[in-house]
């Protein structure tokens, strides 16, 4: 299997944001000679904002990343992957709370200036003497740079780093962006089993930031899904250190490129989902409101009829029309709906379109990026969601995964 798209944008590109730092190091938490420890410095004046799965069994990480992002002055993440310290209990709290001690005494913070975060197996515990040994190589290897060792650093069955960066630009100046992501199956919003960091230089206060983050992880994290599984580890946080001096809060063009930055990450992260062949952007206008756009929505990214149809290129539509029938919308009138693949009406007036034909379907079904449009017919309302196929690949990844 190929992967669509390279989803780096420039390998030898300068990512650095003023006010972070970055290192990425080799501890052998679950495999040798791999990086598997990130840390992030963050400058003091920085604003953090952060956003978490919403699991009731959320690991240990997470649960101390809320804690101390409530208290403290955040200057540290600590991210490790091959373990996601997740359904360990209190021996596993007490173990990322070493690690985060450690990070702090090192550098000379409270340790409510770390935030941790970790992903990879569920249940098992986190090694934490070869995180400890790391520790110091990581603060020694500090670098305004190294994003791509970082994002190849957190990656667990992804195929490849996701790291991006960009200078948006307003009439009020200009701020870089960078953000490294990470996550390949068990993604379903109220986040995925993704991590993401984004970091900019642009000026604005915690309270805003946090609003902020909240209204972008809605329109891109929160509209991704590979199988509709919402991991234990979710965590999303979005960092300005106020370095170039200019105000994000008020100001539209830099609001915007933000949103679509946030996007363009989340997108990244279901161009290597796990055994995809096929991006596909599930679109369903027409609502009386977003609530019901989003049912429909996710019910056809979600069904593994329609993903494995998508995966065989096969235009069998009625699997599509089935999902739309059995969606839970109420008063549904079945006439008004049309279902469109690419530039193709398969379905109107309660039927398949009289001019459809198999071939014209076939032709739309081989393309590696898919567009499924749903009209309800029932209003002006419109949400998206970005998902992939359901391959022979996906199974056999998470059937081995702890192999």
């Amino acid at each position: 299997m190929s992967k669509m798209k390279n989803l780096t944008n420039g390998l030898n590109e300068n990512f650095s944001v003023s006010g972070v730092r970055v290192s990425a190091v080799k501890s052998g938490i679950k495999v040798k000679d791999r990086l598997d420890l990130v840390v992030f410095e963050i400058d003091r004046k920085s604003s953090v904002a952060g956003v978490f799965t919403l699991n009731k069994f959320c690991a240990a990480p997470v649960q101390l990343a809320r804690e101390n992002l409530r208290l403290g002055k955040i200057r540290y993440f600590l991210i490790n992957t091959g373990y996601a310290n997740a359904g360990t209990g209190e021996h596993g709290f007490q173990a990322v709370r070493r690690c985060c001690s450690e990070l702090a005494d090192i550098t000379g913070v409270d340790e409510s200036s770390v935030i941790p975060f970790s992903t990879g197996v569920i249940g098992e515990h986190l090694p934490v003497e070869k995180i400890l040994n790391a520790l110091p190589a990581a603060v020694n290897g500090f670098s305004q740079v190294d994003w791509l060792s970082a994002a190849r650093g957190i990656m667990t069955t992804d195929t490849q780093p996701k790291v991006i960066s960009r200078i948006i630009q307003s009439k009020n100046g200009s701020i870089r962006v960078s953000g490294i992501a990470k996550g390949s199956g068990m993604i379903r919003p109220d986040m995925a089993t993704m991590l993401a960091f984004v970091f900019c230089d642009g000026l604005a206060s915690t309270n805003y930031l946090q609003v902020l983050l909240g209204k972008l992880v809605e329109g891109s994290f929160n509209r991704i899904t590979v199988d509709g599984d919402t991991s234990t580890n979710d965590s999303c946080m979005l960092v300005a250190t106020g370095a170039s001096g200019v105000k994000i809060e008020g100001d539209k063009d830099l609001e915007d490129g933000l949103r679509v930055f946030f996007t363009d990450l989340a997108v990244a992260l279901i161009r290597d989902a796990e055994g995809a062949t096929k991006f596909i952007t599930v679109c369903v206008e027409g609502g009386a409101d977003s609530k019901e756009c989003l049912r429909v929505a996710y019910a056809i990214s979600e069904s593994t009829l329609v993903k494995t149809a998508m995966f065989a290129s096969d235009p069998n539509w009625g699997r599509i029309l089935a999902v739309v029938g059995r969606s839970g919308i109420n008063d549904f009138d079945i006439d008004a709906v049309e279902i469109t693949i690419g530039n193709t009406r398969v379905v109107c007036n309660g039927g398949v379109d009289p001019f459809y034909t198999e071939t014209v379907g076939q032709v739309e079904m081989a393309k590696e990026d898919l567009l499924v449009n749903v009209s309800l017919g029932r209003g002006s309302f419109r949400e998206t969601v970005f998902t992939s196929d359901l391959s022979l690949d996906y199974v056999k990844i998470n059937a081995e995964y702890r192999s």
